[in-house]
Order: structure tokens, then C-alpha cells, then sequence
């Protein structure tokens, strides 16, 4: 007996040890952004950990250790402005980046003053460390820095100009293109030119309408004589949604940890009418859908009717995620108002996958070896087909130039090219050829930061330099400058020597003729 008291007691002193109070802070209402955060928060409760996450899908039912703190409403506001997505696809980068700046200000400032917030804010707690889903959402640094706790950020996309410039990243725009547009690491003279000034324009919005917004905010709500700067930047991880099977390979610095596809679950048993469809289709099946912020209803009726019709001439039965019903479909197009995609995708019988590009469907069809005939709209949608397609395992069709003749010829090129095919299994092996599961990886990296209080030993020096001698703007104006100056001195002394040789063949001239 006593010695049952012992091993309880030492467990007792363990679970002490090992068992931290984390937050999470995951405010976006939007089922892709949560899917990564709730992923690695419900991992940790299952490795002893007591978590607490600021989010707008409070679970139900409730999770033993794990609390929510409700943000709801925030729903209601990002319900609206996605019904505008598809509209952005016609936009330029500028009205883009405008619209998605005004939607971060507001989310971060509805969070910061939301009620169930405020009473975190005020309830006295500690954390050990916070994790926050980091999307244009700069000023709820605060939270973190209010609880003195240090910060990990998870990037839903791949590294990008924000995380790189937060982390003090290298990524020179002659092979790292912007997640803006659609080049890949391989640029010609005139896209690395249109790369770097795209980079250059997004660098001074960040620095003169984003972050000053976020500043403000950041003021508003935080009590503290510290600036956001100084919050941002002592931020101690970065994880990225990114792994060199799906994205091009980058230079990192340590503090950026890749754990693309940590995601991902094994495959669950699919619905009887599901399972059912996809194993009688004899052709194999074309699964479809726009991801779960854009939606396939909100397509124009010609978009819509394209696709029909180049859907019917397929001998594969096609399976579409499309949130209302829809009359006159073909007789081998079901219809169906939510679809559990990675378990569709573990199906050996599907063929190929119609997809917006978003970058955890991308990750989902390499993991599970689907090609794609991609149909990318906004943000980094363009730049995840792009790269899918330099990678030799997709088709673009953008909506813009969407044709019943270009989308047949599409699908009949992945359908029937092996090529696409095998070139998505090599990606699959090289997503699932790695030392560590990216899920034991992050959750390993949050446990390193709270036994090293922050790891600052992974802090790089160039986060002590301001933005402009990091990227070493001073000293290439200061070059400029001795430049200009030499050159305006050595025009001065040239035109003086041409002055004086002038007057004196002038003098010369005129002796001459004077001795006539």
C-alpha cells in the first residue's frame, strides 16, 4: 500500500511538471483557419496539457481540459463578407490586400472587446505559453504580452512576406515569389522584376496603412508602455503550413518550423451512401469543391452551367460539395451540401480533384495522391497551383477564362496523362518520408518554448535592426548617394578641364590670328 502511495505521489509530481496551461487564440471565423489550430489544441489536451482557445466554434459537446472562450459573433461579420469572395478574383492585388487589411483590423478589435475576452483578460489566470493563429491580426500580440507568456504563431499558409519580415526571414524575390500571384522559384528576368515590386508594394502597405491600424488597436485595449513593435517582434516561433513535398523549398531560420499537413487524420469510415457510391463507381470518381470559405452556390449561372456541361462528357462519376440543391444535373453528378473530404480523398477509387487551390485541400490531395485540375480565385490560391503545376501534378483553370472546351481538355489531360498521376504519388512519399509526424513536431516545438521560457537562443540577430537597414535600404541609398556624388564631381572637374582646354584653343586661335 505504501508503495502505491509512492508511484501516485510520483505521478502526481510529474503531471505538475509536464502539464502546462496553454491559450490559444484563434478568432477567424473560417473552418480552415480552425482546423489547424483545434488540430494541435486537442493533441495537446490529449498529451496532458490543460488548453484554453479564443475561437468561434465553441466544442459541443465540451472536452475534458479543454475550455472554450467563445467569440461567436464574429460570424455573423465574416458570413457577410464572404459572400464577396469570388468578386476579389476580379480585383487587383492592391484592392485584395485592402479588403483583406480592413477585415483583420476589424476582426482584431471585435475580439479585444468582446466580452468573453475581457473577462480572460481580467480573470487573473497564467498561461506558459500562447499559440495564435497568426492572419493579419498583428494586435492581438497583446493578449500574449498581457498574460507575459511567450508567443508561438501558427501561419496557415506557407512562410510570406509578414512572417517573414516578423522573424527577420531571408527571402530574396529573385527565387521566393510573393504568395500574391502565380510564379513559381523559377522566374524569368521580367517576373523577377514584377516579383520584387509587388513584394516592395507589399512591404510599404504592411508598413504605412496595416500596421498602423493594428498599432492603434494594439493601444486601445493593452495596458502597457510597450509598443506593438516590441511585442511582434519578440515573438519566439513561427510554425508554417508548409513542407517542401507541396511548396517550394526556402531558407529558414531555426525559429520557423514547417509542420505542413500536421493536419491530417486517419481516414474515418465514410457514410453508407458514400461509401457505397465511390466503391460502384467502376471509372472512378472526380471529387469537387470550392473549400469552406468560397462557395460553389455563389457561382454565376454561366460558371455554373459550364461546368455541367463539361462535368456530363466524363465517364467518371463526379461528386460535388455544393451547398443548395441544383436542378438538371447530369445523371453522373451527385450533389451533396457537405462532404468529408480527406476520407473522399483516401479512396483509391477517386481520379482527380476540382479545386479552388486553398492550401490544406492542396495538402490533402498530395498527401493522399489525387492530381488536381485547379480553379484558384484569391489570396494564395494562384501561387498553390502554380507550384502544383511547375510540381507536375495539376492544371490550372482559372475562373476568369473558365470554358466548357478549356475545363474538357483539362480533365481529359489529368484523367488520362499518367503523368499527373505519378508525379503526385513521388510528392505523396516525399510528404510522408520525414524523421518526426509534423503533429509530434509542433507539439514537441510548444513544449520546447515553454522549458526554455521563450526560446530566445533561436531569436535571429537581424530582429535588432529596423526594417530598412535589415533589408539594407540605408546602405544602398547611402551607396547611391556616393555614386551620385562622384559622379556630380567628376562631371564638375570634366567640365572644367573641357572649359579650360576650350579657352585656351580659343587663345590660340585668336594669336594666330592677330600674327596674320
Amino acid at each position: 500500500m505504501k508503495g502505491y502511495l509512492i508511484v501516485l505521489l510520483l505521478c502526481g509530481t510529474l503531471w505538475t511538471v509536464e502539464s502546462s496551461k496553454i491559450l490559444f487564440i484563434a478568432p477567424m471565423p473560417a473552418h480552415s483557419h480552425f482546423t489547424l489550430v483545434f488540430r494541435l489544441a486537442k493533441e495537446l489536451v490529449d498529451r496532458g496539457h490543460q488548453v484554453t482557445v479564443i475561437n468561434p466554434y465553441p466544442q459541443k459537446p465540451s472536452i475534458k481540459n479543454y475550455t472554450d472562450v467563445s467569440v461567436e459573433e464574429l460570424t455573423v461579420y465574416v458570413e457577410e463578407l464572404k459572400k464577396n469572395l469570388l468578386k476579389l478574383e476580379k480585383g487587383g492585388m492592391i484592392q485584395t490586400m485592402t479588403e483583406m487589411f480592413n477585415m483583420g483590423g476589424e476582426i482584431a478589435d471585435r475580439t479585444l472587446k468582446n466580452e468573453n475576452v475581457q473577462k480572460l483578460l481580467h480573470s487573473g489566470e497564467n498561461f506558459d505559453v500562447v499559440v495564435m493563429e497568426y492572419f493579419i491580426n498583428d494586435a492581438l500580440l497583446g493578449i500574449g504580452h498581457h498574460f507575459k507568456a511567450p508567443v508561438i504563431l501558427i501561419s496557415p499558409i506557407a512562410t510570406n512576406g509578414f512572417a517573414n519580415f516578423i522573424m527577420a526571414n531571408p527571402a530574396p524575390s529573385s527565387y521566393v515569389p510573393t504568395l500574391s500571384g502565380a510564379f513559381t522559384k523559377h522566374m524569368n528576368f521580367w517576373q523577377r522584376l514584377q516579383n520584387f515590386l509587388v513584394r516592395t508594394v507589399l512591404d510599404l502597405v504592411r508598413e504605412t496603412i496595416h500596421l498602423p491600424k493594428q498599432r492603434k488597436i494594439f493601444k486601445k485595449y493593452i495596458d502597457t508602455d510597450l509598443e506593438l513593435d516590441d511585442v511582434l517582434y519578440n515573438v519566439s516561433l513561427i510554425f508554417a503550413n508548409s513542407h517542401v513535398s507541396i511548396s517550394d523549398p526556402l531558407p529558414l531560420v531555426p525559429s520557423i518550423i514547417e509542420i505542413g499537413g500536421y493536419h491530417i487524420s486517419p481516414p474515418k469510415k465514410l457514410p453508407d451512401d458514400l461509401q457505397s457510391f465511390l466503391d460502384n463507381a467502376k471509372d472512378g470518381v472526380i471529387l469537387f469543391s470550392m473549400g469552406s470559405n468560397l462557395k460553389s452556390k455563389d457561382l454565376s449561372e454561366d460558371v455554373r452551367n459550364i461546368l455541367l456541361k463539361a462535368l456530363s462528357k466524363v465517364k467518371q462519376q463526379v461528386l460535388w460539395k455544393f451547398e443548395t440543391d441544383l436542378a438538371d444535373t447530369p445523371p453522373n453528378v451527385k450533389i451533396m451540401k457537405w462532404l468529408p473530404q480527406q476520407d473522399i480523398l483516401a479512396h483509391p477509387n477517386v481520379r482527380a480533384f476540382i479545386s479552388h487551390g486553398g492550401l490544406l485541400s492542396t495538402i490533402e490531395t498530395v498527401y493522399h495522391g489525387v492530381p488536381i485540375v485547379g480553379i484558384p480565385v484569391f489570396g494564395d490560391q494562384k501561387n498553390n497551383i502554380a507550384a502544383a503545376m511547375n510540381n507536375g501534378f495539376a492544371v490550372s483553370m482559372p475562373l476568369a477564362e473558365i470554358t466548357e472546351e478549356k475545363l474538357s481538355w483539362a480533365l481529359n489531360e489529368v484523367l488520362n496523362n499518367p503523368t499527373y498521376r505519378e508525379n503526385i504519388q513521388i510528392r505523396s512519399k516525399l510528404m510522408k518520408d520525414r524523421p518526426l509526424k509534423p503533429i509530434d513536431s509542433a507539439v514537441y516545438w510548444v513544449e520546447h518554448v515553454i522549458r526554455h521560457k521563450g526560446a530566445p537562443h533561436l531569436r535571429s540577430a537581424g530582429l535588432d535592426l529596423k526594417w530598412y537597414q535589415r533589408e539594407m535600404i540605408d546602405l544602398f541609398g547611402f551607396l547611391t548617394l556616393v555614386s551620385l556624388t562622384m559622379s556630380l564631381v567628376l562631371y564638375i572637374i570634366l567640365k572644367k578641364i573641357v572649359k579650360c582646354i576650350c579657352k585656351k584653343k580659343v587663345a590660340r586661335l585668336s594669336k594666330t590670328k592677330k600674327n596674320k
